[in-house]
């Protein structure tokens, strides 16, 4: 029996207002238990309530007295605010159906008080926007803590981050060229009706002008083509793996960054090993898919006695758990589940990862450092910490790539910021190790 899309939506915003699972692995289990015509509306109510959820939230503390004792009433309200200000449906229609999603959660003795909360929002529409247009929070859609750090480390193009971060993402996809050129995957995009331009500095890279269902992407299946933003092509491209190379991708699910180096270099000896199994699925989805092969491990990076054969690599690819605080245009849930104490344990675990992969590296060989953050806490300020603390290690990340410049130059590696109609907040270090 199918459930009130609405009230689904309220369970999973309510799950990401207790800090438990994320978008990613609570909407699956959603979109199953409602029809099919209303998982589209499911992912836009979860989606744009987690983007605009700073703004809402400071809107909804405005209109009650105190806040509600349960969180789904708590999500229901702001379910309620958002359909009111970012979609089109109707405003009786978004408060009716909002309050009928509380029925259907057996939270009727509450319908008085979001039916009057919407429909004061709604009345007061103008007033409120001037009240709160002056807190940084709510033009930022930012969470405070995290507003204040991109300010402080992005003065000048905090703006603009805030921005991107606030827009759709494009849908970006890797050529695989070693099955086809990058014009001629063009060519038969323009055959198939999408229309589709050429990423600046990613050679393999294409941008869709508009997000479609993977399954009509020409030779998907066939493994002509992955779906992945533009940034996180780089990794393979700044790593350089030449035939005979023993690589390690360290933290490697859901895979695409293995799948491109084996793109690129098919004559390397790939390991990609990930902590979760089920991850690691992925990982052999995708190489399976695009008729790749490589070793998997399913262990802890931070711990190489429990996996390492004792053969040195002559390629790393660490790509480090962050914040995430790069990518939030495709995961706007990081608003509600991040907190500012999670970026000194993750920085942390960071210098521990590079420290404890250092000496699995070859003398003369790379290791490259990346995240998905756009935070220095994660990025430069703990590879210069590494760097000044390791003797045999020295940064030669590129200032150009293909001749161009590609980002903005740290103390160590470079920062690519998200950019609205480009790619994603990344940074990288390309650490090189004395012979």
């Amino acid at each position: 029996m199918s459930r009130d899309v609405r009230a689904e939506a309220a369970r999973v915003v309510a799950s990401l207002l207790n800090g438990r699972g994320s978008l990613s692995r609570l909407l699956p289990q959603a979109e199953e238990k409602v029809e099919e015509r209303d998982r589209a509306l499911l992912r836009e109510l979860c989606y744009g309530c987690a983007r605009t959820a700073p703004r809402l939230q400071l809107t909804a503390a405005k209109l009650l007295r105190k806040a509600p004792g349960d969180t789904q009433v708590s999500a229901l309200i702001l379910l309620g605010l958002y359909q009111l200000e970012y979609t089109r449906i109707p405003d009786h229609a978004a408060i009716s159906a909002t309050v009928n999603a509380a029925r259907s959660l057996k939270l009727d003795r509450t319908t008085g008080l979001i039916n009057g909360v919407l429909r004061n929002a709604l009345r007061d529409s103008e007033r409120l926007q001037r009240k709160l247009s002056g807190n940084p929070q709510f033009s930022s859609m930012h969470p405070a803590w995290l507003q204040q750090k991109i300010k402080a480390a992005w003065p000048t193009q905090a703006g603009d981050i805030f921005r991107a971060n606030n827009t759709n993402p494009p849908m970006t996809l890797r050529v695989n060229s070693a099955k086809i050129s990058r014009d001629d995957y063009l060519q038969q995009l323009d055959e198939t009706g999408l229309s589709a331009e050429p990423c600046t500095l990613s050679p393999v890279g294409v941008t869709l002008l508009e997000a479609v269902p993977v399954g009509i992407l020409p030779g998907f299946t066939d493994g002509l083509v992955s779906v992945q933003d533009e940034s996180a092509q780089l990794a393979a491209i700044l790593l350089a793996a030449e035939s005979g190379d023993r690589v390690l991708d360290a933290c490697a699910a859901p895979g695409g960054k293995s799948c491109h180096l084996l793109e690129q270099q098919s004559s390397i000896e790939l390991s990609a090993l990930d902590i979760e199994e089920l991850r690691l699925d992925r990982v052999q989805e995708n190489l399976e898919r695009c008729g790749l092969s490589a070793q998997l491990i399913c262990a802890d990076a931070a711990t190489p006695d429990a996996w390492w054969d004792g053969q040195q690599y002559e390629r790393i690819l660490l790509d480090a758990p962050c914040s995430a605080t790069g990518v939030i245009r495709r995961n706007p849930d990081i608003k509600l589940l991040r907190r500012a104490e999670d970026i000194t344990e993750l920085a942390k675990l960071q210098g521990k990862l590079l420290r404890t992969l250092w000496p699995l590296l070859k003398p003369g060989g790379s290791l490259l450092y990346a995240t998905c953050s756009v935070l220095p806490a994660e990025n430069n300020e703990v590879v210069a910490a590494f760097i000044a603390e390791t003797e045999d290690a020295s940064d030669n990340t590129p200032e150009l790539l293909h001749g161009k410049p590609w980002g903005e130059k740290q103390a160590a590696g470079m920062q690519l910021l998200p950019q609205s109609l480009g790619g994603d907040g990344f940074y990288y270090a390309l650490l090189s190790k004395a012979e």
